[in-house]
């Protein structure tokens, strides 16, 4: 069995199966969805399920993901760790641009502050780092808000292993938003860069935008098979075994698919099944 453990940032332990927001708002991350209360359900299921990590964001909504983290779980679980993000203004849906100045992120970052009902950000991962100002403005902005004690870790999201060990040498990185799954290996030096460092990689899309739910290679169904599993189950076991640095918080709005994504943490995959799924991507 793998360890379900990784302690964030060096000193905060987290489940490594947590939980995406995404799924709890409109289509294109616009607007409400559905009717409040099940948002709130589930995410009062999410924590009685022993999630420890739940990863959201200022503009998912926008603000509705945080402040529906609040009505539910506040006051919060001491082991619970809320990661947000900042650095993106949502317009409509599927609409953003990236907005990385540093009154910007500040006024983001006090905001999302306001919203979760802390004075303290447990983590604040910079959505995407913007290419019109010097990366040092953006992350010297983290590092003073880490100073007045608003921040206690910083991630960065969507970056190059280059632009990951570029922000090393500026500030210690606790963790990292890249696309990764069983049949999306493209950030693999950004994974090692990670394992190298202590950092944690929580892969979004983890099921290929429901696509490892819906369709499986033959390897996927094989092994979803011997364990009586379902395709989406076997994809999340395997980011969990296949690196210790994985902590992927599939989202959803569903309280089923929420128990079923969960319960991958149980998976024991042998060796040879690893092989299978390894090979999918050569």
């Amino acid at each position: 069995m793998t360890d379900t453990m990784f302690r964030l940032g060096g000193d905060l332990p987290v489940r490594r199966l947590g939980l995406g927001t995404g799924g709890l708002v409109g289509p294109g991350y616009w607007g409400p969805r559905g009717d409040p209360a099940e948002a709130l359900a589930l995410l009062r299921t999410a924590v009685e399920l022993g999630v420890t990590l739940i990863d959201t964001a200022d503009n998912y909504g926008p603000d509705l993901a945080e402040e529906l983290i609040a009505e539910a779980l506040y006051p919060y679980d001491e082991r619970l760790v809320i990661a947000t993000k900042g650095g993106v203004v949502r317009t409509g849906p599927d609409l953003w641009h990236v907005s990385g100045r540093p009154e910007r992120l500040r006024e983001q970052c006090e905001a999302s502050l306001r919203r979760l009902r802390v004075e303290r950000i447990d983590l604040y991962q910079l959505h995407r780092l913007d290419p019109a100002l010097p990366a040092v403005e953006q992350l010297g902005l983290l590092a003073q808000l880490q100073a007045e004690g608003k921040i206690r870790h910083v991630g960065l999201d969507t970056v190059t292993a280059a632009q990951l060990a570029s922000a090393l040498e500026l500030m210690p990185i606790a963790s990292v938003q890249n696309p990764y799954n069983l049949l999306d290996r493209s950030s693999a030096d950004v994974l090692a860069l990670c394992e190298a460092h202590g950092i944690a990689f929580l892969p979004y899309y983890p099921l290929g935008s429901g696509t490892l739910t819906r369709e499986s290679a033959a390897a996927v169904t094989a092994v979803a098979g011997g364990h009586g599993a379902g395709p989406g189950q076997i994809a999340l076991a395997w980011l969990l075994h296949h690196s210790p640095n994985l902590c992927p918080t599939p989202g959803t709005g569903s309280p089923a698919h929420l128990a079923e994504n969960l319960a991958a943490a149980t998976i024991p995959l042998a060796p040879r099944e690893l092989a299978l799924l390894d090979a999918l991507v050569a």
